[in-house]
């Protein structure tokens, strides 16, 4: 294993903290014990996200959390608050739902890879937020669970990113059961790419940070185009995507790089 990058601490200001460090931006869930998705935590979020787009020196973006919980999933004791509203709820249930379906979809759609860096429990919408991400890294204290069964309500919108994850034997194990799995079964699923020691965890998103942002980007959005579509047309897509590629600088400067055996300077064009 490569040497190890250290974790810099973030200061804890409001539900989520960002920092900026060497190309990585770190979102760090602030809002301990629990880091539960509050309306006002996935606004921020969704808020983050969306300003990362237009920060050219950011690369690469992490979620992590404070504390010993990564996420708890939804904030229960806000929802079951409003069941004291005319509606018994059901109109702030359906824009807490439709705000997590936004920020699940704005993380899949943003064009930086955005990794999940677990060294906790996530749990229900929280195994969500995790499944969502391109990538998800988990120290051997992380653990999973989607525990809706356990108390009447099914986590039904958490499954859409976890049985796109893992397999259907696997999904339906975790959301019939609401058992808690642990890191090596979490990687055994496919639900997280590694298990390492704390200290490990930033070190794939560094790694990235280090690549071309314009083929990252292209990359990432290719990716999940094509898994949508036929094999067909998913060659006819990525043949195109391949050509405009290799008309790009740092393809250019790449492969250039790579065969006069010297490292490449990037320009992200």
């Amino acid at each position: 294993m490569a040497e190890i990058l250290a974790i810099k601490p973030v200061a804890v200001e409001g539900p989520v903290a960002a920092r900026l460090d060497k190309g990585v931006l770190r979102l760090t869930l602030a809002n301990p014990p629990a880091n539960a998705l509050s309306l006002a935590v996935m606004a921020a979020l969704t808020a983050e996200l969306e300003r990362a787009r237009a920060n050219k020196a950011v690369r690469v973006i992490v979620l992590s959390a404070a504390g010993k919980v990564f996420c708890a999933g939804h904030d229960l004791k806000e929802m079951t608050a409003r069941r004291a509203d005319a509606d018994h709820g059901k109109a702030f249930f359906a824009e807490t739902f439709a705000a997590c379906a936004t920020l699940m979809q704005a993380i899949v759609r943003h064009p930086l890879p955005v990794i999940a860096e677990v060294d906790g429990l996530a749990t229900a919408a929280g195994l969500q937020l995790v499944a969502s991400c391109d990538l998800a890294i988990a120290s051997h204290e992380a653990t999973f669970c989607t525990p809706g069964v356990n108390i009447g309500l099914f986590c039904s919108t958490p499954m859409v990113a976890l049985s796109r994850n893992v397999s259907r034997k696997h999904a339906m194990e975790m959301l019939l059961t609401g058992e808690t799995i642990d890191a090596a079964t979490a990687k055994e699923f496919g639900l997280v790419n590694r298990v390492v020691p704390r200290e490990y965890l930033n070190q794939i998103a560094q790694t990235i940070a280090s690549k071309s942002s314009l083929v990252i980007k292209t990359g990432k959005e290719a990716f999940y185009a094509q898994a949508e579509m036929g094999l067909a047309d998913a060659y006819a897509y990525t043949g195109r995507i391949m050509v405009e590629n290799m008309l790009a600088h740092d393809a250019e400067e790449g492969i250039d790089a790579f065969i006069g055996k010297r490292k490449p300077e990037w320009t992200d064009e």
